[in-house]
C-alpha cells in the first residue's frame, strides 16, 4: 500500500490556556504525527503566542525538540539563560535540558515544533546540548551534531519564481513548512497549492516536486533518517 503525503495548514488552530503551566492564551495545531510515518517522529506542530505571551519552562526528559521561529520575535530561555530570537531562528533542545519561550514583540509570535523521542538508554544530561542558529544566515545545519535522535538536515530553502525542487523519501522522511511566497507541490497525480502556513510531510517511499509561484517560495525543511529495514 502506497503511503500518502500529509498536507496540513495552520488556519484552524486550537485555543490553549496555560501552556506548560504558564498563564495566558496560546494557539496550537498538529501538522503531522508519528502515526503513518516510519521514522522517529513524535509530532510536527505549530504554535502561536500573543504579545507578552509565554510558553512555560519545562524539562525534556523523554524527547528532544527543535523550535523554528516562523514569525515575530521573542526570548527563549535555555536552562535559565535568556536569549533573543527572531524569524528564521532554530532552537535545538537536547535531552535533559529546559526551555521556555516568551513573545517580546508587539505582534504575534509563531513557531514550528519538531519533537522526537530520544534513543532509549540511561538518562544523561551530557548526551545532548542546546543550540540557537539563524538558518537564513548560516544555511543548512546538521542536527545530529547536537541531538542524539534521527533528525538530520534542517534548513530554510528559497526557490525563485518558476524554480523546482525534488523531494524523495528514500531512507529519510521530510517535513516542509511554507514561510513565504507561493507555489505548488505535485505528488503522483495530485497538485497541492502552497502558501504560508501550509505544511507537507513525506512518509518513507513518497516523493513530491515543489514549484515556486510568481512570488518565489520559501520553506523550512527538515530531514529525518529512517532506519534501514523500517516497515513500509
Amino acid at each position: 500500500m502506497r503511503e500518502a503525503v500529509v498536507v496540513a495548514t495552520v488556519h484552524d488552530p486550537a485555543d490553549v490556556h496555560g501552556v506548560h503551566a504558564a498563564e495566558g492564551h496560546s494557539r496550537w495545531t498538529c501538522l503531522a504525527r508519528r502515526t503513518g510515518l516510519h521514522g522517529g517522529w513524535e509530532a510536527v506542530e505549530w504554535a502561536w503566542l500573543p504579545p507578552g505571551g509565554v510558553s512555560g519552562e519545562h524539562l525534556h526528559s523523554r524527547t528532544e525538540e527543535l523550535y523554528f521561529i516562523a514569525d515575530g520575535r521573542g526570548e527563549v530561555a535555555l536552562d535559565g539563560v535568556a536569549r533573543p530570537v527572531g524569524a528564521g531562528a532554530a532552537v535545538l533542545t537536547g535531552l535533559g535540558h529546559r526551555h521556555a519561550l516568551r513573545n517580546t514583540g508587539d505582534r504575534p509570535l509563531s513557531w514550528l515544533v519538531v519533537e522526537l523521542p530520544a534513543p532509549k538508554g540511561p538518562f544523561m544530561r551530557d548526551t545532548a546540548t542546546t543550540v540557537i542558529t539563524d538558518l537564513r544566515r548560516t544555511g543548512p545545519v546538521d542536527a545530529s551534531t547536537v541531538l542524539t535522535g534521527p533528525l538530520r538536515t534542517v534548513e530554510v530553502t528559497r526557490l525563485p519564481s518558476g524554480a523546482t525542487a525534488e523531494l524523495h523519501a528514500d531512507g529519510v522522511e521530510h517535513t516542509v513548512f511554507v514561510t513565504d511566497g507561493d507555489g505548488t507541490a505535485r505528488t503522483g497525480p495530485t497538485t497541492v497549492p502552497l502558501a504560508p502556513g501550509t505544511a507537507l510531510t513525506l512518509p518513507l517511499g513518497t516523493a513530491a516536486r515543489l514549484t515556486a509561484g510568481g512570488h518565489g517560495l520559501e520553506c523550512f525543511h527538515a530531514v529525518l533518517a529512517v532506519p534501514r529495514g523500517a516497515p513500509r
